[in-house]
């Protein structure tokens, strides 16, 4: 699968990375399924945010009330990886239940990766590879 996503959406989500090496930033991808249009950032209200991370549920909802307005769709999700690859984790893949949606997942160092979830996938038997084309 392969996904676009405007370069500069890309450096200002890979710059919020850069700007928490200490605790992982989250949130919702928004556009359609071969193209990531936008970005909604959320607060990370993890118990423990420099190793996981829970999106802020006021924003999925003001995510989720504005596509059923006609806005864009919920596409997936976001977040870093602080001290670890641009991979999905086991615990990422242990809460990655809704099929189809993109992970988006960065580090501090400006890497990142573009991950599908699927029924029975290559890595952690939960995700697919994507290739992430910035324009």
């Amino acid at each position: 699968m392969q996904v676009q996503i405007a370069s500069t959406l890309l450096m200002e989500l890979l710059e919020a990375a850069a700007l928490s090496p200490d605790q992982e930033i989250c949130g919702v991808l928004l556009g359609s399924p071969d193209v990531i249009e936008s970005a909604a950032p959320a607060t990370n209200i993890a118990v423990d945010p420099a190793t996981t991370f829970e999106i802020d549920p006021a924003v999925l909802f003001k995510c989720h009330r504005a596509a059923r307005s006609g806005g864009h769709q919920i596409i997936g999700y976001y977040h870093s990886h602080p001290s670890g690859a641009p991979e999905p984790s086991r615990c990422d893949a242990e809460r990655a239940d809704e099929m189809g949606a993109y992970w988006l997942i960065m580090t501090p160092d400006k890497l990142y990766g573009l991950f599908q979830t699927v029924a029975q996938g290559p890595i952690h038997d939960r995700f697919t590879r994507c290739v992430l084309v910035a324009g």
